[in-house]
């Protein structure tokens, strides 16, 4: 079963549990790739439903910050529950460990020697590691190693 036919089901059964705010999430998020679907003209695969799942995830964070610094928590404690349920439908995420191996490893194999190459190495990580890797963790590894 693709991803996208899992978050239909699961909209089902939120809607058969009455669970609001999964619903609610869930629908949000079927909303955004019908629309991708009808701008693109394309039926979307599992690489295409998880870039918008980290788009999501993302705003779903940014949110969560401008809301704790206005000290609106109940906003901030909604866009958790939202961003907890999105979660779920990313691959499994790599570890520390995984992480800065696989960032060795890309900087071995793209050849890079300083900071003017992590383009190259981000490039490279991206297209291996989408959806399983915060990559705002990973351009920090990356300045790191590269440092």
């Amino acid at each position: 079963m693709n991803l996208k036919s899992q978050i239909e089901q699961d909209i089902r059964s939120a809607m058969k549990a009455r669970s609001a705010i999964q619903l609610s999430t869930l629908r949000l998020l079927m909303a955004a790739l019908k629309q991708q679907e009808i701008d693109r003209r394309v039926d979307l695969n599992d690489g295409d439903v998880i870039v918008i799942l980290e788009k999501m995830i993302k705003q779903r964070k940014e949110s969560m910050r401008i809301y704790q610094e206005a000290d609106r928590e109940e906003l901030a404690d909604q866009e958790r529950a939202e961003l907890d349920i999105l979660i779920t439908y990313l691959p499994q995420q790599l570890g520390e460990e995984e992480m800065r191996a696989a960032v060795a490893a890309a900087i071995a194999d793209s050849n890079a020697e300083g900071p003017k190459d992590m383009g190259k190495v981000m490039a490279l990580l991206k297209s291996e590691f989408a959806g399983k890797a915060d990559f705002s963790v990973v351009s920090v590894l990356v300045k790191e190693l590269l440092s």
